[in-house]
């Protein structure tokens, strides 16, 4: 029979490869109803399978009512079993052509080639050989104890931070904490004043859970603090004071104090997503804005950056008047997370393999930092000024008098370059539209170099 195509190589038994082919054609019409259904017999010879094999799907059709079958007559095709296709329901490979990609300057991505495998397999297997009975168990929704006094020491080597174990929460990774934190203080149109412009995705958590965002511009020094005096009476501000996504800044020193005096004359939140501080190349890791006042900041770090992004580990610094809260919504949520992982990075953390690895990476990101500045001054003739790029793992460059839209961002992707306008990471667009983000963690000296060729070359053909 037409459109049925056998994979015999597949886990999927072949009964039930041929008994959902058959029953997609009848749902999308191909198959109408009162339709008659070869005999076992010839299906079976058309597809070169046993006949047993046709019965037993011919059977599951019957069981589930998509087919009809008495005694001397064909099994036919039930009545009412057509179902029209809604719009906007492909898949984002059947929308989205596929080309191959040349240039990759996606944002975020860590080196997986550099990240010490054997190491990390040592560390997981000690930590499943010494794991107790009990903490086969639930081990609760604050965290395993052994991670969370690690996490203590890691903060103090690495950001001078001085916190209570007792005040760290262990999550799936930051966006899982800033889902946890918006059904916190979010929703029911309460509003949380934020960045602009910010990571797509940490918006989207907010506006999710019903939050009301309000935009708060951002520019090369962080969050415009002056604007503050302006803002409704927020329940939150979310920041990244650190290394401002996507534009790069440090928050300054004025602009601290001025949003701390903020937050406690609102009696509201500062939300801190310092999701890639550790990689600085100029002079220490950033003092977290959590030291300065850690009853009205909610600091938010990850793993995935440092590690790698499949880990899901990240945590949460309260402060006391919420942790019960949080401890009642993630109990009834999920729970907990997985405890080897947990298990595994406090061995990792505790043994120093961690800060060593972040040592050498810090390293390595560093030459590729300079390896892609030197491109762009090598490639680019034209007016250029970056941004961001004492700190993370990418960086903003500016070309006046151009306009990078959607449909740059198209046209590159057909060129198999992945880049991706500040415009894109904009609440209120048109500010940023003369800028780009380069990310460069993921690649080597000279897949930079190419990829930035390829960038000037499309970027010439595009403007004219």
């Amino acid at each position: 029979m037409r459109g049925i195509y056998l994979d015999r190589e597949s886990e999927l038994p072949l009964r039930r490869q041929i008994y959902q082919a058959l029953r997609d054609q009848m749902t999308c019409g191909i198959l109408k109803a009162g339709e008659p259904l070869p005999s076992t017999r010839e299906l079976s010879t058309d597809l070169n399978v046993a006949r047993s094999t046709v019965s037993e799907a011919y059977e599951m059709l019957i069981a589930e009512g998509f087919v009809l079958s008495s005694q001397g007559a064909p099994t036919k095709v039930a009545e009412g079993l057509a179902i029209e296709r809604e719009a906007g329901l492909e898949s984002a490979a059947e929308t989205q052509p596929r080309h191959a990609c040349k240039a990759d300057f996606r944002t975020g991505r860590p080196d997986l080639r550099q990240f010490p495998r054997y190491l990390w397999q040592q560390t997981v297997n000690k930590a499943a050989e010494e794991m107790t009975t009990e903490q086969y168990g639930y081990s609760g929704a604050q965290g395993m104890p052994e991670l969370r006094n690690e996490i203590v020491g890691w903060l103090f080597r690495s950001r001078g931070l001085d916190v209570n174990a007792a005040d760290i929460f262990i999550t799936q990774g930051a966006t899982h904490a800033l889902h946890l934190i918006a059904e916190l203080l979010g929703g029911e149109g309460k509003e949380i004043l934020m960045e602009d412009p910010c990571h797509t995705g940490m918006l989207r958590t907010f506006l999710n859970q019903g939050c009301r965002v309000v935009p708060m511009p951002a520019d090369e020094h962080g969050l415009q603090t002056a604007l503050l005096e302006h803002a409704a009476r927020a329940q939150a501000v979310y920041v990244t004071p650190s290394h401002q996504f996507p534009l790069g800044g440090i928050l300054t020193a004025s602009r601290r104090a001025s949003l701390i005096r903020y937050a406690r004359g609102s009696n509201s939140y500062i939300i801190e997503d310092d999701y890639d501080s550790e990689f600085r190349y100029c002079g220490e890791p950033v003092a977290p804005l959590y030291s300065m006042d850690p009853k009205h900041v909610i600091y938010v770090g990850t793993f995935s950056k440092s590690i790698y992004p499949a880990l899901r580990v990240g945590y949460v610094i309260l402060p006391r008047e919420l942790q019960a809260l949080w401890l009642r919504l993630r109990t009834y949520t999920d729970v907990q997370n997985p405890i080897l992982e947990q298990a595994a990075l406090a061995t990792f953390l505790g043994t120093r393999k961690l800060d060593r690895h972040i040592q050498r990476m810090r390293r390595v990101y560093g030459e590729r930092r300079k390896a892609l500045l030197d491109s762009i001054a090598h490639t680019f003739d034209r007016e250029w000024h970056v941004y961001g790029d004492e700190a993370g793992l990418h960086l903003t460059v500016e070309f006046p008098g151009l306009s990078f839209d959607g449909d740059f961002r198209k046209s590159a992707l057909e060129a198999g370059i992945d880049i991706t306008p500040v415009e894109y990471h904009c609440i209120e667009k048109g500010t940023h539209r003369n800028k780009l983000l380069i990310g460069y963690g993921h690649l080597d000296p000279e897949e930079i170099r190419r990829g930035i060729e390829l960038l000037h070359r499309h970027m010439e053909e595009y403007f004219g």
